[in-house]
């Protein structure tokens, strides 16, 4: 069964746990309706099965919620992602135990040597290039570039070639932001054309939010694997709770990278990330991708790779089950 996203972001909602199903009240205001002038208000409520949520996205500081909520979710395998005022990520909050033979599989990850987590960095930083190359055209001179970069990554990409073709993908990724492309606003967009930065202008703000839940996402798979989120294989940072999921989200950025894509040039660049963006950005988690002989939803697909990694730490295996795109 597919899980479902869960996004939480209007004012004056309520979440509950009822009969294991989650509970999302909202309180909407209306107009005047009374003798007096005052406005009314209307509350509107749902239920979802707690065991059918996937990822619960939390990007309304007014929203108010019980403890149950969140020891429920994690039971059933959920991750909670948490936003602070300005909608970035604050926190995530994902299940102690994922998979019954957790001690072990932590154990085989800690101590998976360097030639291991070497090995399967290059083959995460050779599949997201041939992601981007693909992105760039088959036929484009950048797409050539990529793919003879992508042959020059070594064990533990020590010449950072990541880097070098980000670069070049970035450059051509959305060319036609320039003085004749406008956006939805009505607004011309730069004449420099698109420059990725996280504080950046639009679209920057969708590729955030696409990246947050694909991180997201990544990370609940790692978990139900048995895998520690924290103890990455390139990544280190003491205060980086999510090392691993860094590494792995890495060959999916594509997925959200094309959907982005898309959205501007059918619709133009928005200027805010609106409930209609958000919706349509949710769906590239239950797109269909094939991996190592699957075809089937992303988020299903997620859980393959989240195995193969498991299995490359206990070296049962040597390659990485990594999407296609």
């Amino acid at each position: 069964m597919i899980k479902k996203i869960i996004e939480i972001s209007q004012a004056k909602t309520y979440l509950a746990v009822r009969n294991k199903q989650l509970v999302i009240r909202q309180t909407t205001a209306e107009g005047p309706s009374t003798s007096s002038g005052q406005g009314g208000c209307s509350t509107q409520e749902s239920k979802i099965p707690c065991e059918d949520v996937g990822v619960l996205i939390v990007d309304h500081v007014g929203t108010t919620y019980t403890h149950s909520v969140f020891a429920e979710l994690l039971k059933n395998g959920a991750a909670i992602v948490l936003c602070g005022g300005n909608h970035h990520p604050a926190g995530m909050l994902l299940p102690i135990e994922g998979n019954t033979l957790q001690s072990e599989r932590f154990r085989e990850q800690i101590e998976a040597k360097e030639p291991v987590k070497k090995r399967l960095w290059q083959q995460i930083i050779r599949a997201k290039i041939r992601h981007q190359a693909k992105l760039s055209g088959k036929d484009s001179d950048t797409y050539k570039a990529l793919m003879a970069l992508r042959e020059e990554v070594r064990s533990g990409d020590p010449d950072n070639i990541e880097a070098q073709a980000s670069k070049k993908f970035w450059a051509v990724y959305l060319p036609q932001m320039d003085s004749t492309h406008s956006t939805s606003s009505g607004q011309a967009g730069s004449p420099q054309g698109f420059r990725r930065d996280i504080g950046g202008a639009p679209p920057n703000n969708m590729l955030n939010y696409g990246y947050m839940v694909m991180r997201a996402a990544v990370a609940r798979a790692l978990c139900s694997a048995g895998l520690l989120p924290c103890i990455g294989v390139h990544h280190h940072n003491r205060y980086n709770a999510f090392c691993l999921a860094d590494d792995v989200v890495e060959p999916f950025r594509g997925f959200v990278e094309a959907k982005v894509r898309d959205i501007c040039l059918s619709d133009g660049v928005p200027e805010e990330l609106t409930q209609e963006i958000k919706a349509k950005l949710l769906e590239v988690l239950y797109q269909d991708v094939t991996i190592a002989g699957f075809s089937g939803p992303l988020m299903v697909g997620l859980h393959r790779t989240a195995a193969s990694l498991q299995k490359c730490f206990a070296e049962e295996q040597k390659e990485l089950e990594l999407p296609e795109i």
